[in-house]
């Protein structure tokens, strides 16, 4: 330890002698296309961790920083964002235009680079969605809220749990980032879901493909790249208060944050609580034991000054939810619950109310300590991310003793991730870095699924981006290693686990170009091989996976996914029209799925629950070379003059097949359904005195049939298809140029449709024997409301 303390105060130091001959500002103004001032808008100045608000005029002056070129990202709602490269000098004066909003093309992501880049210049598939756009989607959890990007899914069970799959994959497949550090929380659940607080994110990045050139094993799918604890611009206090409320369910949400920086520190801090009864539809009524209550808390502080900066964030996520196992009585049709001692009967009205979950469910408490610092060394500079992070997650089965847990996966995970940035050279940046983690998993209750183990894993990266004219090329190569040790299990004289050691390594690299043929077209393309080791689970599972209804048994001699995947894309912004579309094509070797075991006397093999005694199908993780291809395709409609008016189209197409037939079936499990979602929206005031930023929108939202399930086993069945129709509104209410508060309204699925999602795991729970339906359906008709205030006050 004192020689890392020693190695950072050194680094100050070499930053500090060269502050004098560096320090450097930016000021100007930030204007509308009529030449007027736009009051309130955003500057940040990636890569020194700082910004500007403008005044009532639009001038803006930002804090000194170390004079270099910087990429400047300029954002005011109702606005297309710009995002312009900067040499920053002394005192150099800029004027940004913004256009009102059309959409949203331009950017800079963080996601899948080693340093702030323009979308445009990705050459892979980036969205960016900032919190005013999440704000007005009314969803239950985040990553349902981000379905509606093309390419993205969820695989859910009920409205608490939802996990992001990317292209048809997911589980360990896709990387979970929250603020710069890598989520880890037992994610090779199915009914493991994010333990990020929703209301708490400012803006999210999903890339879609291969990631693990900057991310290592996991990251063979995508990466969702969640921010929320972001610094304020220096001499401002800023924050919000929001309520929400859902009909469905009876949800209930708040949230209140408030940050502020002023001669260098900042904070930034937010708490939420947010409940929800069960949830109901056409055909089940009230799903029994989807209810729901969670309570978080998180909070940052840091400096800036000559040297870099540094930042301490400190978050928990503390969350209760039923598990839903939609057992039915075969006389009413009636959800059952558990008797203590065993045995099933009818709920009732009362177990039908209130937020509080019945056996079976789950507790998932997740903390956080992040420090994420970067050090300016002359013209290149040094980030270095430590974190910590504690995740529990409590499995109550057992109604007798309702309050001890009956399985506690315990981990703790440390993360570090260094990066070098060199100094530009001409039109080149390059960054070196090393990345990786420590983890240790313990059992701390009955009932043991996965073993007890230890992980060690590493990576070195070196990633180089060229940026001339019209043409940006980026590309890079990454060695990894994983070292995993688990421990053997005694269970009353039975050996349930055998100890073992694996070592998994694999070399990954990315090369790919985006083209600006005009300032109306750029052309994108981009080859990259990504790998994921496998998981305990799929090593070394061996028992009773509670809410998903099987055993589960691993196979320890699984070797490492590996894939190759290629990616077309092209993007078209004119006057009229903006449309973006991309093919890809992703093969995959040593796929991991899990199959239904058959008995050696036909039909399904079986064992028993030891908890409820109930009979549970078994599943073995096998592996299988699979080939995924699809496209997605955006397009708006803005006719000019009209720019108000929008009809926005987006479409998504994943199709997976095995290369050899398993069970008679070659298609990949857990594949989403083709979908359409069609929008005519209207957005009006941009910049009203009393209303400003006002909009409507009426949503067609199709989803095709799955009629290619992977039916190997009885393992999936086909998915009919389902038309929803849903409508948003919003707007805000200003007073003397101030946002005095925004309110929302949503109306999903208005037409009170009973579907079931093919990603939906309730869709295999008991058939009701009184209506003939198999599982259960998902939310039905729900009316959301949401009321922001903003906070914003000078720090002088």
């Amino acid at each position: 330890m004192k020689y890392i303390l020693g190695f950072l105060i050194a680094l100050a130091g070499l930053s500090q002698s060269s502050w004098a001959q560096q320090k450097a500002l930016l000021r100007g103004r930030i204007i509308d296309s009529t030449g007027a001032g736009l009051p309130g808008a955003s500057l940040f100045i990636h890569g020194a961790n700082t910004g500007a608000i403008t005044n009532d005029s639009g001038y803006f002056r930002t804090e000194a920083v170390r004079a270099g070129r910087y990429l400047v990202e300029i954002t005011y709602t109702g606005y297309t964002t710009v995002a312009q490269t900067v040499e920053i000098g002394p005192d150099t004066y800029r004027e940004f235009v913004l256009r009102p909003a059309v959409l949203e093309q331009e950017g800079v992501t963080v996601t899948g680079v080693s340093a702030a880049t323009r979308l445009r210049q990705i050459p892979q598939p980036v969205t960016i969605i900032r919190r005013d756009e999440l704000q007005k989607i009314t969803a239950t959890n985040l990553i349902s809220g981000l379905t509606h990007i093309p390419g993205i899914s969820a695989l859910t069970t009920g409205p608490a749990i939802a996990k992001p799959f990317i292209r048809g994959l997911g589980y360990n497949r896709v990387v979970t980032v929250s603020d710069g550090v890598r989520q880890e929380g037992q994610q090779w659940g199915d009914e493991h879901g994010i333990e990020i607080d929703d209301y708490s994110v400012q803006r999210v990045e999903v890339l879609k493909g291969p990631a693990s050139l900057m991310y290592g094993s996991d990251a063979l799918a995508g990466v969702i790249n969640i921010q929320s604890l972001l610094p304020v611009p220096e001499g401002k206090l800023l924050g919000s208060v929001l309520s929400e409320y859902q009909t469905n369910a009876r949800l209930r949400g708040f949230f209140g944050n408030l940050g502020g920086t002023r001669n260098g520190f900042s904070f930034n801090a937010y708490g939420s609580y947010k409940a929800a009864d069960d949830y109901r539809n056409r055909f089940d009524g009230p799903v029994f034991n989807s209810s729901f209550y969670s309570q978080n808390l998180g909070l940052m502080t840091g400096y800036r000054g000559a040297w870099g900066h540094s930042q301490l964030s400190v978050t928990r996520f503390n969350q209760h939810l039923g598990i839903i196992e939609g057992s039915r009585d075969s006389a009413t049709g009636a959800f059952l619950k558990t008797l203590p001692g065993g045995g099933m009967v009818p709920v009732t009205a009362e177990d039908l109310r209130g937020m509080e979950p019945a056996v079976p469910y789950q507790h998932i408490r997740h903390l956080k300590v992040t420090s994420d610092n970067s050090f300016n060394l002359g013209r290149s500079h040094l980030d270095v991310t430590v974190a910590f992070q504690h995740n529990q997650r409590q499995e109550f089965g057992d109604a007798g003793q309702p309050a001890d847990p009956t399985a506690w996966f315990d981990l703790k995970t440390w993360t570090y991730d260094l990066r070098y940035h060199f100094p530009y050279r001409a039109s080149w940046r390059t960054t070196a870095g090393v990345t990786g983690m420590v983890q240790n998993n313990r059992n701390l209750a009955a009932d043991v699924l996965i073993p007890d183990f230890n992980l060690l894993d590493g990576g070195a990266f070196l990633f180089s981006q060229y940026a001339k004219d019209k043409l940006s090329v980026s590309g890079g190569i990454r060695l990894d290693g994983r070292h995993i040790s688990s421990d053997a299990l005694d269970d009353n004289g039975t050996l349930r686990f055998a100890a073992f050691t694996r070592n998994f390594g694999n070399l990954s690299g990315s090369a790919g170009l985006s083209y600006e043929v005009t300032h109306a077209l750029t052309l994108k393309a981009n080859l990259a091989r990504g790998f994921r080791a496998p998981s305990l689970a799929e090593l070394a599972s061996n028992g009773a996976h509670e809410g998903t209804n099987r055993y589960e048994i691993g196979n320890v001699n699984l070797p490492s996914e590996t894939s190759w995947q290629g990616d077309a894309g092209v993007e078209v912004n004119t006057q009229h029209v903006t449309l973006g579309a991309s093919l890809f094509y992703n093969a995959i070797s040593h796929f991991i799925f899990y199959r239904k075991l058959a008995s050696v006397r036909g039909g399904d093999s079986l064992r028993y629950d030891p908890a409820s005694g109930a009979p549970l199908l078994v599943f073995a993780f096998a592996g299988q070379t699979a080939r995924l291809r699809g496209l997605e395709f955006n397009m708006d409609i803005h006719p000019h003059p009209l720019d108000w008016l929008h009809f926005e189209n987006t479409f998504s197409l994943t199709r997976a097949t095995f290369t050899q037939p398993i069970d008679g079936s070659r298609n990949v499990p857990y594949i989403p359904a083709a979908r359409y979602l069609a929008d005519l929206k209207v957005n009006v005031l941009p910049r009203g005195k009393r209303v400003r930023n006002l909009y409507v929108s009426l949503e067609s939202d199709y989803t095709f049939a799955q009629d290619r399930p992977f039916t190997g086993y009885n393992t999936e069945t086909a998915t009919g298809d389902y038309w929803l129709v849903n409508l948003a509104a919003g707007a805000e209410f200003q007073r003397k140029g101030k946002t005095l508060f925004s309110l929302q309204l949503s109306g999903n699925n208005l037409g009170d449709v009973a579907y079931q999602n093919h990603l939906s795991r309730l869709k295999y729970t008991d058939v009701n024997l009184v209506t003939g339906r198999q599982g259960v359906f998902d939310m039905g008709r729900n009316w959301g409301f949401k009321l922001i205030v903003p906070l914003a006050f000078d720090w002088k």
